[in-house]
């Protein structure tokens, strides 16, 4: 199976390593050309622009950063839509708005091509492991299509409907995972300012009904004021504007993600949004010293 696969961040660089390690033949691209290097020395193809990338696979991957990156690959000059047609398929694994995998997908379908949106839940560990969950929606005869690499990339993978779907349900898990993660630093913060052992709340935390992976894996970093970056934290709070935004549109009020979201917003202000997402806890920390 060939595939072609755009944007090679964090994320997309181990996804697009598995594909190759599991005999993928994969066709690559990149902004930044020289993010392409270590794929080709893994037997990748470079393709020079995302059209030329479109015109020699099938189907093509994107995975790119943001709403603004995702139209662009798409729309700008030499972008998907200049080669995609008839029989052609692109899947979008981009964390994005509902509005943008619409626009995408009216376009691309518009040309006879194929669509489907299917984002991913999961950071930098878990996209190396080929552990993703994948939440996809769209075209269901390409959902099907693209099962064997979704295998490989991810653990689980979810079917949900119509285009928009999938970009919903990750703007939501996203929130509920900023949310959790204020939550946590203002714990850690608060049991510090306390007296207590930080690391003896991290155990506490661990044998309880609120033990998790993302506390698991985060907290020992945290107190230790080491945020390498497995999900940047830029990203993070651009997913909760996305998600305040979509609660807008359906009227429900969300005051805890909101105050998650200032919070987000305060550490980009400090200038870690390039830092991991669990870097928040430095602005919580700054918010408490400012009290």
């Amino acid at each position: 199976m060939e595939v072609g696969f755009l944007g090679l961040g964090i994320m997309g660089k181990a996804m697009a390593l598995n594909l190759l390690r599991h005999g993928f033949k994969l066709t690559v691209w990149n902004r930044t050309l020289s993010k392409c290097d270590e794929l080709l020395e893994h037997g990748a193809s470079v393709g020079s622009t995302p059209a030329e990338v479109v015109k020699k696979c099938k189907y093509t991957i994107g995975m790119l950063s943001d709403p603004s990156a995702a139209l662009s690959v798409v729309f700008d000059k030499d972008g998907v839509l200049e080669q995609i047609g008839e029989g052609k398929c692109y899947i979008d694994m981009s964390t994005v708005d509902a509005d943008t995998s619409s626009k995408i997908s009216e376009a691309i379908t518009k040309k006879g091509g194929y669509f489907l949106e299917a984002p991913v839940s999961g950071s930098k560990k878990p996209a190396e492991d080929g552990q993703l969950v994948i939440l996809a929606a769209g075209e269901k005869s390409l959902y099907e299509e693209a099962i064997p690499a979704f295998d490989v990339m991810g653990k689980k993978s979810f079917y949900l409907g119509e285009v928009g779907n999938g970009a919903k349900m990750k703007l939501v898990v996203n929130m509920i995972m900023g949310s959790m993660m204020n939550a946590f630093s203002e714990g850690l913060v608060l049991a510090d300012k306390s007296g207590l052992s930080q690391q003896t709340l991290l155990d506490v935390l661990d044998l309880g009904g609120m033990a998790n992976p993302m506390f698991k894996m985060k907290g020992p970093g945290m107190i230790q004021n080491s945020y390498p970056p497995a999900f940047p934290l830029k990203h993070q709070q651009k997913d909760m504007r996305l998600a305040l935004a979509l609660g807008d549109e359906t009227a429900v009020s969300m005051p805890v993600a909101a105050a998650a979201n200032e919070a987000f917003k305060k550490a980009r202000s400090l200038g870690l949004g390039d830092n991991d997402f669990s870097a928040v806890y430095e602005a919580v920390k700054v918010q408490e010293r400012s009290d």
